[in-house]
């Protein structure tokens, strides 16, 4: 699993001609970083003197920001096995009428799972830019670049799993979906692009006090 290596190897493998792991998978690994940031700053805040009164919901944005830091390199490895099926599908036979039909019929299939992979991991990555807000807002101030970090990178990694989604739905026949998920695509960017504004505009007005 490509969870499981080193950063080096996962690098080295990332940097290889091998087709995976790819955009999608270093998406994933970029809201994952985001979100332990997250994790990092409720992490500096709960148990500090000064912060007892927001303890309760830096707890909560830790539950919840650690269970993402967790799903998104099982998103990572999601996304290589989609393309591979994608690929499986793409060398089906297509001699005669009925195996070009059968191929079709399975191309389509891979295709809807190859875009509908990058786009859950869009939307952990609109959830960390949203957990970075009350962190950077109640979290311990020595700590906020850090989840303006984690917002940053968390937007950053939103837009760019959306691009894999893009490729995906560029082959895709099923109009009603492609539009579908347009969509919600739009819907994540514009709350994650203000959100981002706002993590930062709080963390710019800590750090010049």
């Amino acid at each position: 699993m490509y969870a499981d290596l080193t950063v080096n190897q996962f690098l080295d493998a990332l940097a290889s001609k091998e087709p995976v792991p790819g955009g999608g998978s270093g998406a994933a690994l970029g809201g994952a970083l985001a979100a332990a940031l997250v994790s990092m700053v409720c992490n500096l805040t709960i148990g500090k003197k000064g912060y007892e009164a927001v303890e309760r919901e830096m707890e909560g944005l830790l539950v919840e920001s650690e269970a993402i830091r967790k799903e998104l390199p099982q998103l990572l490895e999601a996304d290589t096995q989609a393309y591979a099926r994608v690929m499986e599908a793409y060398r089906m036979p297509r001699a005669s009428e009925e195996e070009k039909q059968a191929r079709e019929a399975a191309m389509q299939e891979r295709l809807k799972e190859a875009a509908e992979v990058p786009l859950r991991i869009a939307e952990r990555c609109a959830r960390v830019v949203a957990l970075a807000l009350p962190a950077a807002r109640m979290g311990n101030k020595w700590a906020v670049s850090d989840a303006g970090v984690g917002a940053l990178l968390a937007e950053a990694s939103l837009q760019s799993a959306l691009l894999n989604v893009e490729i995906n739905l560029a082959s895709i026949k099923d109009a009603a979906y492609v539009e579908g998920m347009r969509q919600r695509m739009v819907s994540l960017v514009e709350e994650a692009v203000r959100t981002k504004a706002e993590v930062m505009e709080a963390v710019h007005r800590t750090i010049n006090g």
